[in-house]
């Protein structure tokens, strides 16, 4: 029968336990910048969706800078209801 020592023990445990922390050190500089990385992935994954999908946006031209247009919509004349409705007074029974 196989019986493991306390030093193998002890060695494996330290091991574990400095595997541990070298990967939350490690994830705790570089994580940062995996995160921002997938995170420009999936953006550019995003766009190229969209723009398939919508036909992309298009950037207005940079010489039209002293043009400005502004389009309003048109005022409603609508006269409101004041009688919304019949109220009813409810009682309780007990």
């Amino acid at each position: 029968m196989l019986e493991a020592s306390f030093t193998a023990v002890l060695k494996t445990v330290l091991i574990i336990l400095l595997v541990y922390f070298g990967l939350k050190i490690l994830f705790r500089y570089f994580g940062p910048m995996l995160l921002r990385y997938f995170m420009k992935r999936m953006g550019r994954k995003f766009e190229k969706q969209f723009n398939q999908q919508f036909g992309g946006y298009q950037q207005p031209d940079g010489n039209r800078k002293d043009k400005v247009t502004i389009d309003k919509k048109p005022k409603s004349r609508r006269s409101s209801n004041k009688k919304v409705g019949e109220y009813i007074d409810y009682e309780e029974i007990d």
